[in-house]
């Protein structure tokens, strides 16, 4: 039902007993659209304490001037008319986690930001650093230098239901603290194509550009997730949005924090959906599960004995209606757990269990997308961790630890001393071991430093100075 037409319901059902009923029948009848008029602003303004504006700026290429390739005009003008650029602003929002300044946020809204300013509820302005971020579930943990910040309350976004009221905040077209109310439309919305791991809470909450990044509260004020996109002909709201599940939020954002990358669970199969033809082809009783297409060489499935033609119909106890919800999953399991998955193997049920392996990157090695962002000379340097995998494919035999460089911005410092590929071993003669020690490292460099670099380049090792920014 429309929330205008509700709305008026309710205005005439109460114009109607004021009138039918004797006052003191009519108080009693309209007190408690007052007790639930009242809960609910008190929700909305304790939330919205949590709930900030990000603004972002950073430089994009300017298409060039078509008249430039003419040889006249490059005659007067140089190959320089070529490289134009110039300085773009992003808006978004934001909500506190920690006391201590760790900010949830989409990965878009800061994604190539040069520099993050976060205002608080109060109107303060703060920089924020990039902690990480994981372009594949669009979300972004940034950080303020400050302490005794209000937090928000997590919610259990397994236990949300359809119909179940929702509230909306953020700063949409730059309207700070705007709240906005709807009903959770539908849940496990997937296939949208927004980001390779979906897994949407669908509401009509009105979420407009400005919103991303910001809170969906239940009615107790919690978190049940982040807002990330709307499906719109217009660009403006249409009453479908969407949110990221805040039980998915929480373990990447763990993960980024606590391990300093993004870590997936991983089991080693191409699955397919079923549908009825093929239901009938390997005797299912319905097209609920995950058939198992191909098993890779060496992964956990095939480790575990898993083939080709079984069906996942159950992982860890809970049922799998299809793909993406098994991808899902496994995806949120932390490697090494030992799962167990009820499969479908020519008509007769089994359980076998499986130890879940980690998720690697589409080059081989394993998945870390943190790229944070750092104001001294290492700013536009984007590196992964070291693994054994990764020095095998590098033919590299000794035993090496750091992390390895994977890009390098045109804008930053390192350009042209660092390359990519580097293995970051030292920086300022501390020893790097990992993405931890690196963030903890290079975020306390001022950019009036200058920065000495121990890489391994190929199969060599060499002293390198980045200078002061």
């Amino acid at each position: 039902m429309d929330k205008k037409v509700f709305a008026l319901i309710l205005v005439v059902v109460a114009i109607l007993i004021s009138g039918l009923l004797p006052p003191c029948y009519a108080q009693e009848a309209t007190d408690p659209l007052a007790s639930i008029g009242e809960a609910m602003a008190n929700v909305a303004e304790k939330a919205k304490q949590v709930v900030v504006n990000i603004s972002t700026t950073k430089t994009v290429k300017q298409q060039p001037n078509p008249f430039f390739d003419d040889p006249f005009f490059r005659r007067f003008f140089g190959d320089g008319a070529q490289q134009q650029k110039r300085k773009v602003t992003n808006l978004g929002s934001g909500v506190i986690v920690s006391r201590d300044g760790y900010i949830l946020t989409n990965n878009h809204v800061i994604e190539g930001a040069e520099d993050i300013i976060v205002k608080l509820y109060s109107g303060r302005e703060l920089k924020g650093k990039v902690v990480g971020m994981d372009s594949r579930t669009d979300i972004a943990v940034i950080k303020v230098s400050e302490t005794n910040l209000p937090t928000i309350a997590w919610g259990d976004s397994d236990k949300l239901r359809v119909g179940e009221i929702v509230f909306a905040i953020g700063n949409p077209f730059g309207l700070s603290s705007t709240i906005t109310m709807g009903i959770v439309s539908a849940l496990g919305r997937s296939g949208m194509g927004i980001t390779d791991y979906e897994d949407f809470i669908q509401t009509d909450a009105a979420i407009n550009p400005g919103n991303s990044g910001g809170a969906l509260i239940n009615t107790k004020g919690e978190l049940v997730g982040i807002n990330t996109a709307i499906l719109s002909r217009s660009g403006g709201y249409q009453g479908i949005g969407f949110a990221i599940p805040s039980n998915m939020v929480r373990n990447i954002m763990d993960s980024i924090i606590n391990v300093g990358k993004v870590t997936r669970g991983w089991l080693g199969v191409q699955i397919q959906q079923l549908n009825p033809e093929l239901a009938r082809q390997f005797n299912l009783p319905d097209e609920k599960g995950a058939l198992l297409v191909e098993i890779v060489e060496g992964s956990p499935a095939e480790k575990a004995g898993l083939q080709r033609g079984d069906v996942i119909v159950e992982f860890e106890g809970k049922k799998i209606e299809g793909p993406s919800q098994l991808k899902n999953m496994v995806a949120m399991t932390k490697p090494g757990h030992e799962a167990n998955i009820g499969i479908v193997r020519d008509g007769k049920p089994m359980t076998v269990k499986l130890i879940i392996g980690e998720l690697p990157s589409e080059d081989g090695r394993q998945e870390s997308r943190v790229s944070p962002t750092f104001d001294n000379s290492m700013r536009g340097v984007s590196v992964q961790e070291v693994t054994d995998e990764l020095l095998q494919k590098m033919g590299i035999t000794k035993k090496v630890r750091g992390v390895v460089v994977t890009a390098i911005e045109e804008n930053s410092p390192a350009l042209g001393i660092l390359n990519r590929g580097d293995i970051i071993m030292e920086i300022n003669r501390k020893t790097i071991s990992g993405l931890k020690d690196y963030n903890e490292i290079v975020s306390k460099i001022d950019k009036s430093q200058s920065i000495l670099l121990l890489v391994l380049r190929g199969k060599s090792s060499v002293f390198l100075t980045l200078p002061a920014k």
